[in-house]
């Protein structure tokens, strides 16, 4: 099967911080899946590192630093669900709580940690469109 996949989680140094987040059981995929990697967040323009950005209650997207970077993250969306689209990809795994691949909870735009239900743009996406979206932390069932 193939998999769209947040390119951090294959140790790919694309996170806010210039860091990567390698995940053991995404890796372990490797072995009887074809991972493409994706990073919506760069395909939107934005460079790595960059200052962390959360979603607001109104959904606008603010970097810490009070830009909004709404544009971008929309954008990288759309591109990396072409490239889902162009690869043939049957599923996605993404990053937890990211403001572009979170699925189902996220940082609740205050900067604080603090957690709420909800998407990141590209996970939002995607599911709109009936795709099978799972993040590292789930156990991935084909």
């Amino acid at each position: 099967m193939r998999l769209l996949c947040s390119a951090c989680l294959l140790g790919i140094s694309c996170r806010f911080d210039g860091m990567s987040k390698s995940s053991p059981s995404t890796l372990a995929l490797l072995a009887e899946h074809e991972l493409v990697p994706v990073c919506p967040e760069q395909l939107g323009g934005l460079p790595t590192p960059r200052p962390p950005c959360e979603i607001q209650p109104d959904g606008s997207l603010l970097s810490e630093n009070g830009h909004n970077m709404s544009e971008q993250y929309s954008k990288g969306a759309e591109e990396a669900y072409q490239i889902y689209r162009l690869t043939g990809c049957q599923a996605a795994i993404l990053k937890s709580r990211s403001p572009a691949c979170g699925k189902g909870i996220l940082y609740d735009g205050s900067f604080s940690k603090k957690l709420v239900a909800g998407q990141g743009v590209f996970a939002g996406l995607l599911l709109s469109k009936g795709i099978k979206v799972y993040t590292d932390e789930e156990e991935f069932i084909e």
